[in-house]
Order: structure tokens, then sequence, then C-alpha cells
């Protein structure tokens, strides 16, 4: 008997200057998507760390990460499930690195783009918009309501 599992995931809202840190993914439809730099958590990673990883490897940025903005479940379309940790940050440095192959370009987008591209269907998931309303709304959870260590 196959015991169900959600898929564990990390995305990190980023804000610099009244504009969001998104990457553009081509997922094989007819138009490429939109996200928060996000990824799967790997296995012995701690959740903070994943989401330092995500970020550098899919946008070149090295970010602070200041604030949990808590766990987000989604079920896809396809019927699985993600637990998506996600975090609030600030853009630090950029690293110069090459990004993650999965990754088209990266983008500084105001609130007014991301729901443009909302309402064109561009987003990787209904997540995306929520992560950045909620943070721009303030509602945070202290980094140490993570136990993991």
């Amino acid at each position: 008997m196959s015991r169900w599992q959600p898929y564990v995931t990390v995305a990190c809202v980023v804000e610099r200057a009244g504009a969001f840190l998104m990457v553009e993914e081509d997922r094989g439809g007819p138009a490429t998507l939109f996200n928060q730099p996000a990824g799967h958590l790997e296995p012995d990673e701690q959740i903070l760390d994943a989401a330092l990883r995500e970020v550098a490897e899919e946008t070149a940025w090295r970010v602070g990460i200041s604030d949990y903005l808590g766990m987000y479940v989604y079920r896809a379309p396809d019927g699985k499930t993600f637990h998506s940790h996600a975090f609030f940050g600030m853009a630090l440095a950029h690293l110069g690195s090459e990004l993650d192959p999965a990754i088209l370009a990266v983008h500084w987008l105001t609130l007014e783009e991301v729901e443009t591209l909302d309402r064109e269907g561009r987003l990787r998931s209904p997540l995306v918009l929520r992560r950045i309303r909620d943070a721009q709304a303030g509602r945070f959870y202290p980094m140490d309501v993570i136990h993991e260590r």
C-alpha cells in the first residue's frame, strides 16, 4: 500500500524599491510562467537553507531573509499536493552567477505587473500573488516558529 506524501517546497518573496523578484520559466505550455524563486527541499536540507539556495540558483541574487510568511498548502490540477514554506527577504547583492537552466529570465516586477500576469494566467500557481499580498499586509511570523535543529 503506498502512502500519500506531499511535496515540500520553499519560496521567497523579495522586495526592492516597490518591485518583486520574479523568475520566468518555460513549463512547456503556450506561454512562459512567472514565479517567486522557489523549489523543492533536498534531502537533509534545512528549510531556510533551501530558500536561500533556491534564490541564488534561480536569480543569482544573495538575499537576507527576515520573516516567515507561513506554510501554504496547494493542490495542483494534476492532483499533487505541495506544502510550500514561504519567506520574505531583501536583496543584498547580485552574485553574477549562472542561472538554473529552467529559468529563462529574472525580473523585478511591480504588484500591478504581477496582477496583470495573474489575469493572463501566467503565474505558476495562485500562491504567487497570495504570498506577495500577505507580505504587503505584514502577515509575518517570527523565524523561530520553525523548529528544525
